[in-house]
């Protein structure tokens, strides 16, 4: 497969927030500490795969904090 010429930069996710959570990864843009450090040096391909992984943290977080939309089964009158 031929690959696409880029003639753009691929610009940083950073937000500005730069603090980790629990699971190591930044709160604004969702990278890990190695992902952070390494971005200036990776190609293209590397900086596309991260972009990726982080969506895919996003995602998983915001599936997390969802509530659940199934509503709680009424229980029938007694009376």
């Amino acid at each position: 497969m031929a690959q696409q010429l880029e003639f753009f930069e691929i610009p940083s996710p950073c937000r500005g927030i730069c603090q980790s959570g629990p699971n190591g990864y930044c709160h604004g843009c969702f990278r890990s500490r190695e992902e952070r450090f390494g971005w200036l040096n990776m190609s293209d391909v590397e900086k596309r795969q991260v972009l990726r992984l982080c969506h895919q943290r996003f995602l998983r977080l915001k599936r997390a904090a969802k509530p659940s939309d199934d509503p709680l089964p009424e229980q029938p009158s007694l009376f």
